[in-house]
């Protein structure tokens, strides 16, 4: 059997050695590279923890099997990692900023991220990125002499624009932190980001489009045949069956999930390469200053992953289920926003001093903080402690 051999550093890819540095200068590590520092900084985060119980579509507490934030982003990670090894990129780089892109999410998943922006209008609106971006460069305080993380520039640019430039955004007051930040440290929210931050971001949309077809499968919310005529993965469902006719519905559905992984990854690849083939790509530099993303579906991947999504957005996202979960999220976050602004004081010691010494605006984003930190569980039971009298003792 061959040995796998990565290959040599391709001209697009980001070099630790030339990377531009911390906000605060630090001495470098004797056994890291900058962008493997910014890795572990993120797994020892306490954000990065509270992943572990906080909702990818199911809440944590309907099972062990389902995806968590935490298992969502590990895999994501690999993804990235994977793709950015064999693409000769930065692996160190890609893996940091898939860590790190859910950081901000609130519990509950997307229904808690509705909620909060809810409750967060009058007051300069909720985004779960800028929040990941709030996280590592303010709310996790863990040195002595800065807050936040001091992640490098790179990695503080991949998570704030690996979906694409952002610079027609800081307009709007959701994205005031990135502003200021930008302010005094510019990132070039103007163009694109860095190829291992692209690599990233299209990790993300492999991971969750198999994981959710994955756990749709394993709760029950729709068959296997169901998805037989689905782009994707229903060929692979049909092959896996074809080629193992005996093979239980498990183990077809696992199977047949690996397939799909594998195609994306190899399109994302295929077209990458292609992309800057054609467009002579030759430093990190050029990358950024692309008029369009580098890494990159296919057109024909792009129109079959729409299908896929469509099917997902129907048959699992609103599926009734999901929707009950979702309203009881809605319900628990709005409660506990509209009370702790109304009684800031039955907030926990340190929250109740920073609410005092801001304004109405200032109390409004320690609230959300407070509550967008929360994993679902605590905020299950923080919402019992609050509203329910009997559970006194």
């Amino acid at each position: 059997m061959a040995i796998f051999h990565p290959p040599a550093r391709v001209l697009f890819a980001e070099n630790p050695d030339h990377s531009k540095g911390r906000r605060f200068k630090e001495e470098e590590s004797r056994t890291r590279t900058p962008f493997a520092r910014d890795r572990d900084r993120i797994i020892h985060a306490s954000a990065f923890r509270r992943l572990k119980e906080k909702t990818q579509v199911f809440v944590a507490h309907e099972g062990d099997h389902f995806r968590t934030r935490l298992t969502h982003s590990l895999e994501v990670a690999q993804v990235a990692r994977s793709i950015a090894t064999v693409m000769g990129l930065d692996a160190d780089l890609s893996e940091t900023i898939a860590l790190a892109h859910d950081l901000g999410h609130p519990p509950f998943g997307h229904a808690g991220e509705d909620e909060l922006q809810k409750g967060m209008e009058p007051y300069g609106g909720f985004d779960h990125n800028v929040q990941t971006f709030r996280v590592v460069a303010k709310l996790e305080h863990r040195y002595p002499d800065f807050e936040g993380l001091n992640l490098t520039w790179e990695t503080l640019e991949g998570i704030v624009k690996h979906n694409g430039p952002v610079l027609d955004k800081l307009s709007r007051p959701s994205w005031s932190a990135i502003a200021e930040f930008n302010d005094g440290y510019d990132l070039g929210l103007g163009t694109w980001a860095s190829a291992e931050a692209q690599v990233a971001a299209l990790a993300d949309d492999i991971a969750y489009n198999n994981h959710d077809v994955d756990d749709g499968l394993a709760a029950g919310l729709f068959q296997i045949e169901e998805l037989l005529d689905i782009p994707l993965i229903g060929p692979e469902l049909r092959a896996v069956q074809a080629e193992r006719p005996g093979l239980d519905d498990r183990l077809t559905r696992l199977e047949a999930v690996r397939r799909m992984i594998g195609v994306m990854v190899n399109d994302v690849m295929a077209e990458t390469q292609r992309r800057a083939s054609a467009e002579g790509v030759d430093s990190a530099d050029a990358v950024r200053h692309m008029s369009r993303a580098l890494v990159a579906f296919s057109a024909d991947m792009a129109e079959d992953l729409a299908v896929l999504r469509a099917f997902l957005h129907t048959r699992m996202y609103h599926h009734w289920r999901v929707n009950r979960t979702r309203s009881q999220a809605r319900r628990i976050l709005a409660d506990m926003f509209q009370l702790f602004m109304e009684e800031p004081d039955v907030l926990p010691r340190e929250w109740l001093v920073r609410a005092q010494e801001s304004d109405e605006v200032g109390k409004a984003r320690v609230v959300c903080d407070y509550i967008a930190g929360m994993t679902d569980r605590f905020a299950i039971e923080e919402h019992r402690k609050l509203f329910q009298l009997e559970i006194w003792n």
